[in-house]
Parts: C-alpha cells; sequence; structure tokens
C-alpha cells in the first residue's frame, strides 16, 4: 500500500510540476454538458434524468453479475440457476418501471 501510494504521489507531483499552464477564457468557463450554463445550478432535475440513472443500474447489475454467474453455472447446479432467474427477474421489474414511467420516451 505505501509503495502504490508513494508512487501515485510522485506521478501526481511530477504531472502537477512539468504540465503546462495556460489558462486562457474558454478553459476557465463554466462547463455543462458541452453547453453555456443557461440557468442557476440550483434548479431541480427532471425526473427522467434519474429513470435513465436507473436504466444504467439495471444494465450495470446485469453484466456484473451474469458473467461470472454463466462461468461458474456448472458448479452452482440448479440452485444458482433459480437464484439467477429470481435476481433477473427483479432486473426485468425495475426495467419495466421505467419503461411505464417514461424514461425511454425523449421528447
Amino acid at each position: 500500500m505505501g509503495l502504490a501510494g508513494g508512487l501515485g504521489v510522485v506521478l501526481f507531483t511530477l504531472g502537477w510540476i512539468a504540465g503546462p499552464r495556460r489558462p486562457d477564457p474558454e478553459k476557465l468557463s463554466p462547463y455543462e454538458c458541452g453547453f453555456e450554463a443557461f440557468e442557476d445550478s440550483r434548479i431541480r432535475f427532471d425526473v427522467r434524468y434519474y429513470l435513465v440513472a436507473i436504466i444504467f443500474i439495471v444494465f450495470d447489475l446485469e453484466i456484473a453479475f451474469f458473467f461470472p454467474w454463466a462461468v461458474s453455472l456448472k458448479a452452482t447446479g440448479v440452485f444458482g440457476l433459480v437464484a439467477m432467474a429470481i435476481f433477473a427477474l427483479v432486473l426485468v421489474v425495475a426495467l419495466v418501471y421505467d419503461y411505464r414511467r417514461g424514461a425511454l420516451e425523449w421528447d
């Protein structure tokens, strides 16, 4: 841990010392998804933003759990198959919820 931490600090310091420092107005301007900020930063987000985040989490969980499960399917047997079917059902319910709430419709 000490070696990794020390190497991280050394590399960060070298980058900070040797890196170019040429600030200009464009680099220092506020950045908001490629557009100039046109409203106050304390506005409320549209609910679709959170619904898209839920969809991302659903697919991320699928990838993170299905690959190891597929590799160890012989070892887990029927119990593993049933457990993963229940898990997949929960993810499908989340996806149907998002779909019904309109997360996949872009107006």
